[in-house]
């Protein structure tokens, strides 16, 4: 069972002022538009974070999912943690999973070497859960939410290398973990300190509420070359930083060098 995190998705009432916060504050090129969101009544835009990447998405229209999820968490931040199989088997037996620990399927679309499926964020007791199958199975090449291939000139990591961990916020942290180590198929790791997830090239952090926002994706930890460079960048914007923190797009990220 492979199971990589491939992108992260965020949710902003407006799309373009996050964008330009990630590009001046992470220095991140803006990659692709997809078009198809717009059935969901929503605008995009991802930029490449090394191999992997970061989606920003804005309703455009009246009484969306993403509109209502901005309501119910009072305002911008995390929406969805989207992650790669490496085999269809491997993205059919989360389904199965998924099916057999009560997960509803919130979406699913199938096309000609292209599969995917989003697993209900309140069954899952933090946030959505997105598992993608492409044909060409390379966990580090073409990635259809970004048009296949053409992206690769975008990459720009100056001054970020790549997503760490991701930090999902829940009522009961240790349960939570437990029943995504269940869906995904993947170790629970309940040592010293909160309980983690851990995917093939990252980990998933389990937490209870701290911000009053309640369950959902809080944080995304990420490898940089220059923490202070970044929080410098973020505090010439306005944006909220720390020595080793920023936050943008109602999103913490945490900064460690290498």
């Amino acid at each position: 069972m492979t199971i990589q995190l491939r992108q992260i998705a965020l949710v902003a009432a407006r799309l373009e002022p996050v964008l330009q916060d990630l590009e001046a504050v992470f220095g991140l090129a803006r990659a692709h538009i997809d078009p198809g969101v717009a059935v969901f009544g929503l605008e995009n835009t991802l930029l490449p974070l090394g191999r992997n990447f970061i989606e920003v998405v804005a309703p455009v229209q009246p009484d969306t999912a993403a509109g209502r999820y901005l309501d119910r968490r009072r305002g911008d931040g995390g929406y969805m943690v989207i992650t790669q199989a490496k085999t269809l088997a491997d993205l059919e037996a989360v389904r199965a999973r998924a099916a057999a620990s009560g997960v509803r399927l919130a979406w699913e679309s199938a096309r000609p070497g292209w599969t995917l499926i989003q697993l209900h964020p309140g069954d899952l007791k933090t946030t959505f859960l997105d598992v993608e199958w492409d044909e060409h199975e390379d966990l580090a090449g073409p990635w259809p939410p970004v048009g296949g291939t053409g992206w690769e000139d975008k990459i720009r990591q100056d001054l970020v290398i790549d997503l760490a961990e991701v930090e999902l916020q829940a009522e009961d942290p240790a349960s939570a973990a437990r029943l995504w180590g269940a869906v995904t198929g993947c170790p629970v790791e309940t040592g010293d300190g909160p309980p983690r997830v851990r995917l093939n090239n990252a980990a998933l952090r389990f937490v209870p509420p701290s911000d009053g926002r309640g369950p959902g994706l809080s944080a995304v930890d990420l490898r940089v070359r220059d923490v202070d460079a970044i929080v410098g960048r973020a505090r010439s914007r306005g944006l909220p930083a720390g020595p080793d923190q920023v936050e943008v797009c109602g999103v913490r990220f945490h900064l460690s060098a290498g």
